[in-house]
């Protein structure tokens, strides 16, 4: 059986398209991650502008042009190669889908925004424990009530994942994701989950919960996932995002996105 961690990009698409459903948390070791948003052309320079207005949740890693369904960082078929996907009309969640082609319409713009899976591999190096990893399960999102800014037609929430880490440890877990800065960076929130208006965090708005033991501290990374929460709020018409934590894998090294 493959080691999920050991596949190239190339060969993780090719499961995915045949029908493999997954999240992507620990695939392809070293390759970058990306949320993806695909939204009417009539809208993407507001959601360039919304992106450039929140840098944190929203950093943009490649357009491609309407009707496009690949970009020069994503090599196969954004309708095909994900894991998973979640349509939308009017701003509702209306299907979770296993592909798109049927529903890519010629007008749509996919944009491909960093993602925190990046830089788990150096947080790991660090000696900083991913809890999702060791249980194998997809990264807690919590929809905050931090309001983005708004741009054009889009607004809406801070979208954040969560990780626990032993509090010796937040310093490093800052520093070492600080390094990151095109893939949501260092976190947006450290400690209590009420400072972003999170009431349960056993109760995720996506993904799967993490359990905070003793002696650990929640540490709350702006999310890729915040343009979906933004078509939601914004009734925007229709739109494609991928099922949070199904991530389009770059033909990009998590590497390319360090500084420093």
């Amino acid at each position: 059986m493959e080691d999920v961690a050991e596949l190239s990009p190339a060969r993780a698409r090719e499961r995915f398209r045949a029908g493999e459903r997954a999240p992507t948390a620990g695939w392809c070791r070293g390759w970058t991650q990306a949320n993806l948003i695909a939204v009417p052309a009539a809208l993407r320079y507001d959601l360039l502008l919304f992106a450039h207005h929140n840098p944190r949740a929203c950093p943009v890693l490649d357009v491609g042009e309407p009707g496009a369904w690949s970009t020069a960082l994503f090599g196969g078929d954004l309708r095909t190669d994900l894991p998973g996907y979640r349509l939308y009309r009017d701003g509702r969640p209306v299907a979770d889908l296993g592909e798109v082609t049927a529903e890519w319409r010629e007008d749509l713009v996919p944009f491909l925004i960093g993602c925190s899976f990046t830089f788990e591999r150096a947080l790991l190096a660090a000696g900083v424990p991913v809890r999702h990893l060791e249980l194998g399960t997809n990264v807690p999102m919590y929809v905050t009530n931090v309001p983005c800014r708004s741009a054009g037609r889009l607004s809406g929430p801070l979208v954040v994942s969560m990780r626990p880490v032993p509090e010796e440890l937040v310093g490093t877990a800052v520093e070492v994701s600080g390094r990151y800065p095109r893939v949501h960076g260092a976190p947006v929130h450290v400690g209590d989950p009420a400072g972003l208006g999170i009431g349960d965090l056993a109760r995720p708005d996506f993904g799967d919960p993490a359990e905070v033991r003793a002696g650990e501290v929640p540490l709350f990374w702006a999310c890729g996932v915040t343009p979906q929460a933004a078509v939601m709020a914004s009734g925007v018409e229709y739109a494609i995002g991928h099922l949070p934590g199904h991530m389009a894998i770059l033909d990009a090294r998590d590497d390319d996105y360090r500084v420093g």
